[in-house]
């Protein structure tokens, strides 16, 4: 008998068991609970105090703090996208943090603070005070992708408010912009990163006051400037004419003619798929005067004909015996000429000794139309003419080395071809150095934002190469970056606040 009972008290206890467990999974009460409330937080408001849970890993919180100046209060500075404070959707923007595992931090500094986090293992509980009013962000929003036009290193920036926060990129980076909240400090992640994690980037508004700070001397220097005299420069590739010589020695671009200036910051850009029925991409080619532009060109040409081409400029001159039409130009009238300039046929012109010399935007048509990668020489302020949807124009600027650098390459470079040809060689003055390297500031701050790609030309076969391995990798990439403004008519706006110091927890 006594074994009987004890196998029956076994068989009740198991059952007893067994539907317990059933009640436990019918009302679902298998997840892990959080720790009970502390006794003290019952006794403040329902809603003006909360208990907030996070399990800490290696990856930071993804959030930063700051005291309040006027209250002496601990607050939420930011949250950074992507991060544990983000994804949990507990903690927000401008909450108070009252305590941190049970310690007060009243009176307590960020730093102190960030010491009582860095002791913490596994969960960490904070006690909140939730922001009197928020706006929630919705997570639908569009997505922002933004090219940078200038190097970022934030070990550098004595003004960010949390190194470990914040993104270094460099030029021609593309950036995810997920949050333009903040007036100076936007926050952004890699395309591409395997972190979802966002962090700290200059806004465009800070970038702009920056360089404005730094360059106060460069914007109001005054410039030796020559008077013009004739055309920018000869129209067609290679070309030795005596008005092309002469224009280009008197070239001048005058900075009080084309507006305001606003240093490159970002471009909006969206992502570009080509198909294998599209056309090559337009080549824009940009420099001051005596830079190399033109020897780029040939050389591009030279080395793969089938694959470059460069267009034919049109002229209202007498065509001479040893000229070829379509070849060497393209001979027109002055009324046909005159016309096309009404119609904005001409990406640009000009007039030397009485006659018209232009390239046309038929010309341009003409080479893309034949399968190559058109290879163009414009002024900068003229690439509006051709900064559509249509051509999709990649900008390389061909950037001067420091004066220095300039003295010894183009000096070498004379010395070098003096015994083939004295006349094949550009003899470079001191004032012509000057002039190149201020006229090259002057693009890069007016038109940097069209420029795809920056090259600086100290040793021309290094340059050469460097263009054409980047030309070969857009040709090839499956997704190219294109302006969004060749698709979208509005650009993004953001609402902006304030920024301050903060600690990165």
């Amino acid at each position: 008998m006594p074994h009987l009972f004890t196998a029956a008290r076994i068989q009740v206890t198991y059952l007893n068991s067994l539907l317990s467990v059933h009640d436990a999974v019918a009302q679902r009460d298998f997840e892990p609970t959080l720790p009970p409330i502390p006794d003290d937080v019952l006794e403040e408001e329902e809603d003006s105090v909360k208990i907030v849970s996070l399990v800490k890993t290696k990856e930071p919180l993804g959030a930063t703090i700051k005291r309040d100046k006027s209250t002496g209060a601990i607050v939420v500075a930011r949250i950074m996208r992507g991060g544990a404070a983000d994804k949990s959707g507990l903690i927000h923007e401008g909450d108070e943090l009252k305590e941190v595992n049970g310690v007060p931090l009243e009176h307590r500094k960020p730093k102190e603070v960030l010491s009582l986090l860095a002791r913490s293992q596994g969960e960490v509980r904070f006690k909140i005070i939730p922001a009197s009013s928020k706006e929630e962000m919705s997570s639908n929003k569009k997505k922002l992708f933004l090219r940078a036009l200038f190097d970022y290193d934030p070990d550098e920036d004595p003004a960010v408010p949390c190194k470990d926060a914040a993104v270094a990129f460099k030029r021609g980076d593309v950036l995810q912009v997920v949050s333009m909240e903040d007036d100076t400090w936007w926050q952004a992640c890699h395309l591409g990163d395997s972190s979802t994690r966002a962090g700290l980037i200059p806004s465009q508004q800070l970038h702009e006051r920056r360089v404005a700070l730094q360059r106060p001397k460069a914007l109001f220097k005054p410039r030796r400037v020559k008077p013009p005299a004739g055309l920018r420069r000869s129209f067609r590739l290679g070309r030795k004419s005596s008005w092309a010589r002469e224009v280009a020695r008197s070239r001048r671009w005058s900075t009080g003619v084309h507006g305001s200036i606003r240093p490159p910051t970002y471009i909006e850009v969206m992502p570009y798929h080509k198909d294998s029925k599209d056309r090559h991409r337009l080549v824009v080619l940009v420099g001051p005067n005596g830079v190399g532009v033109n020897e780029l060109k040939r050389r591009l040409l030279i080395s793969d004909p089938d694959h470059y081409g460069v267009t034919v400029p049109h002229t209202t001159r007498e065509k001479r015996r040893q000229e070829n039409e379509g070849v060497d130009y393209h001979f027109v009238s002055i009324h046909m000429f005159e016309e096309d300039i009404l119609n904005h046929r001409f990406i640009e012109y000009g007039r030397y000794n009485g006659h018209y010399y232009g390239t046309s935007l038929d010309s341009v048509h003409r080479v893309m139309a034949e399968g190559k990668v058109c290879l163009l020489d414009v002024h900068p302020s003229k690439i509006k003419h051709v900064y559509t949807s249509e051509f999709k124009p990649y900008v390389v600027f061909v950037k001067p080395p420091r004066i220095e650098e300039l003295r010894l390459t183009r000096r070498r470079a004379k010395f070098l071809c003096d015994e083939e040809d004295k006349n094949s060689v550009r003899i470079f003055s001191e004032e012509d150095f000057e002039d190149m390297i201020d006229l090259a500031e002057t693009m890069e701050r007016q038109c940097g934002h069209l420029f795809d790609k920056v090259i600086v030309n100290g040793d021309i076969a290094v340059a050469f190469r460097e263009l054409k391995a980047d030309l070969k990798k857009v040709e090839e990439a499956e997704v190219q970056w294109i302006p969004a403004e060749w698709i979208c008519s509005s650009p993004t706006k953001a609402r902006r606040s304030c920024g301050h110091l903060d600690s990165w927890i």
